[in-house]
């Protein structure tokens, strides 16, 4: 799926109008026609606006689903979360996710 046709569908699925979603990404509703139409290509700003507007990373947003790297959608909401945590308390985070790489990593290599 290309992004004029990733654009369209996310913005159906949130219920969302052009002129609503227009309004929400701060640019005219003729622009978002041109988007979803594929005869134009927004800035970079403009991508993280609608990405933020539409509820997905610009990486989704972009690029097709399987070549996005990162958490998937059950996980982002507690990424988000800690990204507000103090640096001391992401070092306790990175530390538990790292045994926890690990311990799940173990457990390929030993099994029967």
């Amino acid at each position: 799926m290309e992004f004029p046709e990733r654009v369209t569908a996310l913005r159906k699925e949130r219920g969302l109008t052009q002129q609503a979603l227009a309004d929400k990404v701060g640019v005219h509703v003729l622009q978002i026609r041109r988007y979803e139409g594929g005869t134009s290509q927004p800035t970079l700003d403009v991508i993280r606006r609608l990405a933020i507007a539409l509820s997905v990373s610009a990486d989704m947003l972009v690029f097709d689903q399987e070549d996005q790297r990162g958490p998937s959608d059950d996980l982002r909401l507690q990424f988000e979360a800690i990204s507000q945590f103090s640096q001391e308390e992401k070092e306790v985070i990175r530390e538990l996710l790292e045994g926890m790489i690990l311990k799940h990593d173990a457990k390929r290599w030993i099994k029967p």
